[in-house]
């Protein structure tokens, strides 16, 4: 996990804007995230670790211990119980949708080459993924 930390600014996004529609998020705020250029910074004190997401919009931060399950309330506004593991080099984090009808996701983060990180995005139970690419800024 070590060779994640720092910061990723968004260079590319595949699929995105369609993967947010099956989340069922509205037009505005998929437009909102789709011109974005997030930053990510990722870092690690005391064994919690913080995925920080800025724009220049709204700053989202997801604080946890690897493989310990916590709540979490997604950008679109999901309750979900989440989970963050370390598996062959990649980041996973699962976020299972509590209520009934609301999708579930499974996201990867993996680092391909020193300064650049893609991460994908699945909708559990349906082909659903996007991808972003990131480079370290």
């Amino acid at each position: 996990m070590e060779a994640f930390k720092g910061k990723f600014e968004r260079i590319a996004a595949e699929n995105f804007e369609e993967f947010l529609k099956a989340l069922d998020v509205g037009m505005l705020l998929r437009k909102a995230a789709t011109i974005s250029t997030p930053v990510m910074e990722i870092s690690e004190t005391g064994g919690i670790w913080s995925l920080k997401t800025s724009t220049t919009l709204k700053t989202m931060e997801l604080k946890f211990k690897l493989g310990e399950k916590f709540d979490e309330t997604t950008p679109d506004g999901r309750e979900t119980s989440a989970v963050v593991t370390y598996d062959e080099g990649k980041i996973v984090t699962v976020q299972t949708a509590k209520k009934a009808g609301q999708k579930s996701t499974r996201s990867v983060r993996e680092l391909t080459g020193q300064d650049k990180m893609v991460y994908t995005m699945m909708i559990e139970g349906s082909d659903v993924a996007c991808t972003q690419t990131f480079k370290r800024i």
